[in-house]
């Protein structure tokens, strides 16, 4: 340390007897201005530097969100492809249902002009001006409604030769109608009934859908299309509290109707050729 005082103490005492004072102090002044000019240089620096850092971490952070937009901008195209793919198959779905009802109202529309085709003939073939026959649909269903006294003696299940005269006509119909059923319901009031075997009005009901059955089998109508039932007096039209009420409450009911296994077999072929394409 001592060496090197000794060697600046000598180095100056050489400089300051090889220059002049005048230029010594214009060296001093010059250095003087080249230190300012560094030290100025030197904060820009630092303050560049300062701004290269927070240009930097800004840099990083644009990078960070475009990034997280380019994420963001995937999901929503990938969520738009969905959506729009589940907006195209519920359309497909609505489209397909509404072809199906319209072939079901087809189908049913059929039905009903078979129906009403039924009942034109049934209302020419009998005479619907007979007050004793009723003749209606009820719900695309052929219901043809005829009195007890055109069909049976008082008490009887026996078949009068008149009712054989409006059967016939009505076996007529349902020949042409091979494809439909025809169910015969008796009804009767709800005067207590007891005769030989029959043990009460549940039997005379049943008994005389049975007798109408059998002349309509007779009538050539195939046997497969014929139902018996009975319905005693649990079904009436009016109250049983006079005669009159009561005389309408006997009667024997025909229904023909399609045949239902039929009937959804149609649908279910309907829907097999919608599922095909098929028209």
């Amino acid at each position: 340390m001592k060496k090197l005082f000794l060697f600046t103490l000598t180095s100056m005492l050489i400089l300051s007897s090889c220059v002049s004072k005048k230029e010594y102090a214009a060296l001093e002044a010059k250095q003087k201005e080249t230190q300012d000019l560094l030290n100025t240089a030197t904060v820009k620096l630092n303050s560049c530097l300062a701004d290269k850092a927070a240009s930097a971490a800004r840099a990083q952070a644009l990078e960070e969100q475009v990034a997280d937009l380019r994420k963001s901008n995937d999901n929503l195209q990938v969520l738009s492809a969905k959506g729009a793919s589940n907006v195209e198959k519920t359309l497909e779905s609505i489209k397909e249902k509404d072809l199906k009802i319209t072939r079901l109202q087809d189908a049913l529309t059929k039905k009903d002009s078979v129906t009403l085709a039924i009942v034109t003939s049934l209302k020419r073939e009998v005479g619907i001006n007979d007050p004793d026959i009723e003749i209606n649909v009820e719900k695309g269903v052929v219901f043809i409604s005829i009195a007890d006294k055109l069909l049976f003696q008082s008490g009887s299940y026996n078949v009068t030769s008149r009712a054989k005269e409006v059967l016939a006509k009505v076996a007529k119909v349902v020949n042409s109608k091979p494809d439909f059923e025809c169910m015969v319901e008796g009804h009767t009031d709800n005067v207590p009934y007891q005769s030989g075997v029959l043990l009460d009005n549940w039997d005379l009901s049943v008994k005389r859908a049975t007798s109408v059955v059998r002349v309509l089998q007779g009538l050539g109508v195939n046997p497969k299309q014929l139902i018996a039932a009975g319905r005693a007096d649990y079904v009436p039209l009016v109250d049983n509290d006079t005669a009159e009420n009561r005389a309408r409450n006997r009667r024997t009911r025909i229904v023909v109707m399609p045949k239902i296994d039929q009937f959804y077999d149609m649908v279910e072929k309907e829907m097999k050729n919608l599922s095909t394409g098929t028209n």
